[in-house]
């Protein structure tokens, strides 16, 4: 029969268990995760269940193939969105991707990694079909968050990167040369009506279905959790089309288009740049799951602080609503997830049961600009 310990004995073996604990964590590396048994799921905006690259996976399913295979989280998410920065068909992501007003392809992406709480991101950057991957390298390889234009190119020459003199493909470059003799039939527009002319005509081109209206925003989202519950996330995108040269959105900053806290969880965006800007809405969501709220509420909270916040009518319909679309991907560290939009749109999903393609849950029905 053993003798009962003391208070003082259990003290004194609790705190060799710990330093056990702690000299094993520095010779072996990062303790596992306390949560286990978590099923490892991948979420993303459509386009990640839509295109390949010429492979036999989609975004999604490679994401979660390599995760689920043992391959780091953010690595396995950033090669998925590689197979939609590389495919021509995606105009709304990498080479081919729909360009600014004159009509050069400029980049934007960030990742961020839960386990590591490490960040990294490019804005602006031309000539590099995987901004992705540079992103991945500033995060690893400097002590920055983020790095833009020319200093992003030079980045991303310096490590390697092959960077190509134009990533405009067939397509992208007839729809821009389109898109300019819409908004410009004259050569010269009033410069106060310049900006509405500009809306106007892309916007056109949606409603005569030259360009799918997600990629008209653009962007893709991917974030993922495996068994151990190791979560992170990348947003990459071409930003919105004919975007004034210079113009950074929504995509590359931490808090907006992306962010993730491993303790917590993860949330990322598609659709307008600029309403998710001005509301941070990527880190309300995930703080608002800090505070208890499951993912979908989170999100729909978040949702909502746009509509609350889009005021200039310029950008409401005729029933006063936001006349744009807004997507939400939220995951947290138990392998909940969500997606949420302001108006009906579809996402991808990868589980055990293999790549879908959903609908949302939308705040508003209808079309946004009617």
């Amino acid at each position: 029969m053993s003798t009962p310990l003391t208070r003082r004995q259990f003290v004194q073996t609790g705190a060799a268990a710990g330093a056990a604990l702690t000299a094993s964590t520095r010779l072996f590396g990062q303790a596992p995760a306390v949560q286990t048994g978590i099923k490892p799921v991948v979420i993303a905006s459509d386009n990640g269940n839509v295109y390949r690259n010429g492979g036999p996976k989609t975004g999604v399913q490679l994401a979660f193939d390599l995760m689920t295979g043992g391959t780091d989280v953010l690595d396995a998410l950033i090669a998925g969105v590689n197979l939609c920065e590389l495919d021509p068909g995606d105009t709304s992501v990498g080479y081919g991707g729909l360009p600014n007003a004159d009509g050069v392809v400029q980049l934007d992406s960030c990742c961020m990694h839960g386990p590591r709480k490490q960040a990294g991101g490019v804005s602006g950057i031309e000539g590099v079909r995987t901004p992705s991957l540079v992103a991945r390298a500033v995060m690893d390889q400097t002590d920055h968050h983020l790095l833009t234009g020319t200093g992003a190119q030079e980045f991303a020459r310096r490590l390697g990167f092959t960077v190509e003199g134009d990533l405009n493909t067939p397509t992208s470059r007839k729809l821009w040369l389109e898109w300019k003799r819409r908004v410009d039939p004259q050569h010269y527009l009033d410069p106060a009506r310049r900006g509405d002319a500009a809306l106007v005509a892309g916007l056109s081109m949606v409603r005569d279905g030259l360009i799918d209206p997600n990629h008209f925003w653009g962007t893709i989202n991917c974030d993922g959790i495996n068994s151990r519950g190791e979560i992170c996330g990348v947003t990459t995108t071409s930003g919105m089309a004919w975007k004034i040269p210079g113009r950074v959105g929504d995509s590359p900053i931490l808090g907006a288009g992306l962010y993730v806290d491993g303790d917590v969880g993860a949330a990322g965006s598609t659709g307008r740049g600029e309403a998710n800007l001005y509301n941070l809405s990527s880190f309300l969501i995930v703080e608002q799951m800090r505070q208890g709220r499951s993912p979908k509420d989170a999100a729909m909270e978040a949702l909502r602080r746009v509509q609350k916040n889009t005021v200039e009518k310029r950008l409401l319909n005729s029933r006063g609503l936001p006349n744009f679309g807004l997507n939400f991907y939220v995951l947290n560290t138990r392998g909940q997830w969500a997606a949420v939009s302001m108006y009906p749109s579809k996402f991808a999903l990868c589980t055990e049961n293999g790549p879908q393609t959903l609908d949302t849950e939308p705040l508003f029905t209808g079309d946004p600009l009617a």
